[in-house]
């Protein structure tokens, strides 16, 4: 077990003390232990002289840490892994977020940083045109090795989850709640089957309910995780819609399939493609085109020569996705973001790759001969 984790699980408990304070805090002494234990002046320092900070440390100290300790024997009883945001392993298109979250639990055997993540969400009260959605999605997708996401709700998530299962298809669900219990309680089972081929995910310790406030912090974990986000069915408000806006924030691609007018678990769907804020798709082909994934053997008999180690690091990763935001390829490629923009600049130059709004980079180099 890490030397740490007790503190950064204590630190995360500290009342007041969020996703972006625990950062800081690390950041600037160090490590989450020299956080909880700082002098008072230090802390008044760094909060601009206000004691509330110094104050909630100091009287809740003794007490996130005890709970801490009961933390990392479940942990540890149960086999359950973490994931700090600092870690080599923690998820990079998660970590490119600013709020991504400071500590992570996952139990399963699937790798959470695979070329391709999809997540797949919709209605709890889908219809059965979602669910064959949904199913002929999934099944179309079985050849790319692709990591599927979803939150194991009701509707379109636990069919995702469901389908990929049958499929062989790697699925992670993020979860509203601790890795104590599941819910809802009716897919207790294909949680189960989730750790022998996928994994369960969340952010919150044990004895987390999974109280309304907490699944649109799950909401940014699933968009967080993903290269995409597919919304299959969605009435004018949802979960799914919170996904797909964190998605889009995130600079991520999103796209929705649309439905008729007059049915109400499509207005959501429909009001994202009005708004511009997804792309149409009605297949798994589409998704493959728009997100470049689609096989070309041109393309894999390309050679670059006169591209630099580091060049050859962007490319790599840009020839897999349509777009990549450039704080995930600074991520992905392990390269710091100034560095990056100088070889993406020398690289724009050469016709390699495009960039465009959002921070977005494209690679549009697919006719360059050996």
């Amino acid at each position: 077990m890490k030397q740490d984790l007790l503190y950064q699980i204590a630190l995360g408990l500290i009342p007041g003390v969020g996703t972006l304070i625990s950062k800081s805090l690390t950041e600037y002494f160090g490590s989450a232990e020299r956080a909880l234990n700082a002098t008072n002046n230090s802390l008044e320092t760094i909060s601009g002289g206000r004691k509330s900070l110094s104050n909630a440390l100091k009287q809740n100290k003794d007490l996130a840490l005890k709970r801490a300790e009961q933390e990392i024997k479940f942990i540890n009883k149960h086999k359950i892994n973490t994931l700090f945001y600092q870690d080599d392993d923690y998820p990079p298109r998660l970590k490119s977020c600013d709020d991504s979250p400071y500590l992570l639990y996952y139990k399963g055997n699937v790798n959470l940083n695979p070329e391709k993540v999809i997540a797949i969400v919709g209605s709890r009260k889908c219809t059965e045109y979602g669910l064959r959605v949904t199913a002929q999605l999934i099944h179309d997708l079985k050849t790319l090795n692709v990591l599927i996401v979803s939150g194991l709700a009701y509707g379109i998530d636990i069919e995702a989850h469901r389908c990929c299962l049958e499929h062989n298809i790697d699925t992670a669900a993020v979860l509203g709640h601790g890795l104590d219990r599941i819910y809802p309680a009716a897919h207790r089972n294909t949680a189960e089957q989730l750790l022998r081929q996928g994994a369960l995910l969340t952010e919150f310790i044990t004895e987390t309910s999974p109280d309304k406030e907490n699944f649109p912090k799950r909401n940014r974990i699933v968009a967080g995780l993903c290269d995409a986000t597919i919304v299959i069915e969605s009435g004018e408000k949802g979960g799914s819609l919170i996904t797909a806006d964190i998605a889009h924030s995130y600079s991520r691609e999103v796209f929705a399939y649309p439905g008729r007018s007059i049915d109400k678990y499509s207005a959501g769907c429909n009001q994202l493609l009005k708004s511009q804020k997804a792309i149409l798709i009605e297949n798994a082909q589409d998704l493959l085109a728009q997100m470049n994934w689609a096989p070309s053997k041109q393309q894999t008999q390309l050679s670059f020569a006169d591209l630099s180690e580091h060049e050859e690091r962007v490319k790599n990763i840009l020839t897999t996705s349509a777009f990549v935001n450039i704080e995930t390829l600074a991520a992905l490629s392990k390269i710091a973001l100034l560095p990056l923009k100088n070889i993406l600049f020398e690289m724009e130059m050469k016709n390699y790759i495009k960039t465009l709004p959002g921070n977005r980079v494209q690679w549009i180099a697919t006719q360059i001969s050996a």
